[in-house]
């Protein structure tokens, strides 16, 4: 990746210099079906520049170009294009710039993505480019704060559908296809898709106060494999409603005419928010039974992706450092609008119990950082799509109403949107406008919550009199020392107890406080009955650790099922996984929990979380010597669990995925073997393409099928997504042939697409093949800085990620990180970041399996 990166700095000084008028853009990907290896991308940027005579740079990432011409000179491409940028030198103050270029084909998910789909030789095409690979594709000037109307024209095969930002304009002509010129928008937001895509059709129409109307053509479209699993109605449906949801709190109109939205293959990401045309990975096109979360999760992604029809398009971040000003809030939105305009009102229950796991986890790590980041280049951006962006900075958010009011907080983004329309912004524009409608000091809330890392933890400190009612309540806020800030949190305290008719744990007393400092007395509770279970931040108003006093925690260990409230019990799970994590409790304890009580748990997706949590603490957390025994009792809990289900339910499925995912023992086996062959049934399970997969997946890593079932299984389905299940399924087998022709596949060649490193990978990394895989540690020491200079940035993420060596959680693996670390104090920061991040979860599960090896000892 040399030469490819763009400072803060660099990006500042262009901004300061050029303000952009306008792009024309012409691509002809006519040679995608021919299997040439690049494209014709013909480019025109008209600009001003600030002082005239001033040099700068246009970016471009291609393999030639065929000419430059600046402002009617012509320019030798070989004296002024370096790779990576373009130099315009002695500037007017307005200029044009022509660019004929040959760009490349991705496969790795960056630029123009070309797929060839194995089942029919078909060739799709799709454009991501967030943070800054637009200018893979055209030439650019690669930075948000650059906004310009965008006018493209594609030329295609002629029976292909192509879409863009904008409203095709007339009948294409020959294969060329010319599109409405958009409003201001950032060159990380365009976009092209190009294929023989399935493509389905609807309208939204909207009337609004005044009398006027607003109509917006509705596409949905995959790939043409895909059409009889696409349920574009349930699409269309969540888009209506998020539309109307937005419509009615935003005030302002959807200002991007069409809106398209694609489920492509080999996305890298959940989904991008290109205006009029958003595309989305596609595996939300679902091609056998999943449960309600995972509906709840696609419709959670479509309404995020349409907040940022606003919050990002419309308006938009000037630089990276304020990532947040869009993804927070549309991780916001997309929560709220998910439970107050679809069926899935239970969606901050899936936000506190799942969304802010992946917050806390990152706020935890070495590499932590406020929610308005000090983004120093293009690679520090590409990192910080991370928990804290995302889910820290929407529970923040959440706190914000809180403190600030719904209506206040409301009525300063429609002024927010007003005053920026298709402008960038910063973190004191939208501050002022919340300052304004709120009447707070939202300077000294943004210094506390928006400007310092880490997170704090709330613990309840209650005494009692002779009559056991509560004489002081007090709730406690700790930070950890390498970020010790004490945040102002409004949190409420509810008091559970149990009913003597059900035995059912429920609330019968609850006050809201302003917790600031170490100390805070809740004085409203000060003579409650005595409490069996405190729980500080009920109803997940706040973003803490959430802490439980010794009689709290004993009554979760012996009834933690028995709360009736599924967002209490939610946030109960969240903190005993929260102390699972922290090496606070045991990892066979939180085991015990799961095995207990997971199996009352009605909310499937809580439930499915539990799942993965509880793989993780027998893999990771638990000691060693313990971890066979646990892995029966996983296995045997979760086929009591999977018989028990109702048959064809949610929960049924998630059991069986459960149970394939922990199964070892011969008997478990034979019976995974005998639900893909028929000669087992369970009443109910269908077991469809995808549960197969799964079931071959986790047979193949323990050596019960061998390559013949896998191609078996692949000539049942020889699609795309069967290519990526055998991919995987080959790699997972636990033969030492088997693992270096993975490596081979994924670190010593570049052939695989970003699709395939992936599957390749998770195979290669199975839970239980310590001893096989122990070899590798070391080479991969040796090669990630190689792969982080040669590969893009995506390949190298999932490399440096995914196969660092976390099968072999020992003191050694840790003192060859940290060698690694200190040898290589001059790598890329980012590949650093990289590193140090596997290096905190290896300590931290160094010390979860100590804390879970003395529990052991003591009992």
């Amino acid at each position: 990746m040399p030469g490819e990166n763009l400072s803060r700095d660099e990006a500042h000084e262009r901004g300061r210099l050029l303000s952009v008028d306008g792009y024309d853009v012409a691509l002809d990907v006519r040679s995608a079906v021919k299997g040439e290896d690049t494209f014709r991308s013909l480019t025109t940027i008209r600009f001003r520049c600030a002082e005239p005579g001033a040099t700068t740079f246009a970016d471009l990432l291609a393999p030639s170009v065929t000419s430059v011409t600046l402002n009617g000179t012509v320019l030798d491409p070989s004296a002024v294009f370096d790779g990576t940028r373009i130099t315009l030198a002695d500037l007017a103050a307005e200029n044009t710039l022509t660019v004929d270029a040959q760009c490349a084909y991705s496969r790795t998910g960056e630029g123009l993505h070309r797929f060839v789909d194995p089942e029919d030789g078909e060739v799709y095409l799709y454009t991501q480019y967030e943070p800054a690979d637009a200018r893979r594709v055209f030439a650019n000037f690669e930075q948000p704060d650059l906004k310009a109307p965008f006018t493209f024209e594609v030329t295609a095969p002629e029976e292909w559908l192509v879409l863009s930002n904008g409203a095709e304009e007339g009948e294409p002509s020959g294969g060329r296809h010319r599109f409405a010129t958009t409003r201001p928008i950032s060159t990380y937001i365009t976009a092209v898709v190009a294929g023989p895509y399935h493509y389905e059709r609807d309208t939204y129409r909207r009337t609004f106060e005044d009398g006027t109307e607003l109509t917006v053509p509705l596409g949905a479209l995959c790939r043409k494999g895909l059409a009889k699993h696409f349920d574009a109605d349930d699409v269309f449906t969540v888009t209506k409603q998020g539309l109307d949801f937005f419509h009615d709190h935003f005030d302002y109109p959807y200002p991007f005419g069409k809106y398209d939205q694609a489920f492509v293959p080999e996305y890298n990401i959940g989904a991008m928010e290109n205006p009029g045309c958003v595309t989305f990975r596609e595996e939300f096109v679902f091609r056998g039974k999943v449960t309600d979360a995972a509906y709840e999760r696609r419709a959670n992604v479509i309404l995020h992706e349409m907040a940022h029809m606003w919050f990002g398009d419309l308006v938009t971040m000037e630089w990276w450092d304020d990532l947040w000003l869009k993804e927070s809030f549309a991780d916001f939105m997309g929560a709220l609008s998910l439970v107050e305009a679809t069926r899935f009102e239970g969606g901050w229950i899936t936000f506190a119990n799942n969304r802010k796991a992946w917050a806390y986890r990152a706020d935890q790590l070495p590499s932590t950082h406020p929610v308005t980041a000090d983004i120093r280049d293009l690679e520090d951006a590409k990192l910080n799509f991370d928990g804290i962006t995302y889910a820290k900075g929407a529970s923040v958010l959440k706190q914000l109403v809180a403190y600030a009011g719904r209506d206040a907080f409301l009525e300063g983004a429609r002024r927010y949107f007003k005053r920026h329309a298709y402008g960038n912004t910063r973190l004191t524009d939208l501050l002022s406008v919340l300052e304004e409608t709120s009447g707070r000091d939202m300077a000294a809330w943004s210094r506390a919550w928006l400007q310092t890392a880490g997170v704090n933890a709330l613990t309840p400190q209650v005494t009692y009199d002779a009559q056991d009612r509560i004489t002081e309540l007090a709730v406690l806020q700790e930070a950890a020392a390498s970020h010790p800030e004490l945040r102002p949190h409004r949190v409420a305290v509810g008091l559970y107890r149990r009913e003597d008719a059900t035995g059912s744990l429920v609330r019968y007393a609850r006050a809201e406080v302003d917790v600031a400092g170490p100390h805070t007395v809740v004085t409203e509770l000060a003579g409650a009955e005595r409490p069996e279970l405190i729980l500080v931040n009920d109803e997940d108003l706040t973003y803490c650790k959430i802490r439980f006093d010794e009689g709290s925690l004993d009554t979760l260990r012996a009834r933690l099922g028995d709360l009736t409230d599924p967002m209490a019990r939610a946030l109960c799970w969240a903190a005993v996984w929260g102390l699972t994590r922290d090496g606070l409790m045991p990892a066979r304890d939180y085991l015990d929990l799961v095995l207990r009580f997971a199996g009352r748990e009605s909310d499937i997706g809580v439930l499915q979380t539990l799942h993965g949590q509880a793989q993780t603490a027998l893999q990771s957390y638990t000691a060693p010597e313990h971890r066979e025994a646990a892995t029966r009792a996983l296995a045997e809990g979760a086929l009591h669990e999977l018989r028990l289900a109702a048959p064809g339910s949610d929960h049924q499925l998630a059991w069986a995925r459960h149970f394939a995912a922990v199964a070892t023992q011969p008997s478990d086996l034979q019976l995974l073997r005998g639900l893909l062959d028929g000669t087992a049934r369970i009443d109910g399970l269908d077991v469809d393409q995808e549960l197969r997969w799964t079931f071959l997946a986790s047979l193949a890593s323990q050596d019960a099928a061998d390559a013949a079932a896998v191609e078996a299984e692949l000539s049942r389905d020889d699609t795309a997504s069967g290519k990526r299940h055998q991919v995987r399924c080959l790699a997972a087998r636990p033969d030492a042939g088997v693992k270096a022709r993975a490596w081979a596949d994924v670190v010593e060649s570049d052939t695989l697409s970003n699709a395939l490193v992936e599957a390749t990978i998770s195979g290669f990394a199975r839970p239980g093949q310590s001893e096989l895989l122990a070899p590798y540690g070391e080479r991969y020491f040796a090669a990630i800085e190689r792969i982080w200079q040669e590969r893009s940035i995506e390949i190298g993420m999932a490399v440096v990620r995914g196969l660092f060596p976390f099968w072999q959680i020992e003191q050694a693996t840790l003192d060859a990180t940290d060698a690694w670390l200190t040898g290589h104090a001059d790598a890329a920061p980012a590949l650093r970041r990289l590193v140090s991040e596997q290096r905190d979860d290896l300590a931290r599960a160094l010390r979860a399996r100590a804390c879970d090896a003395a529990a052991g000892a003591r009992g």
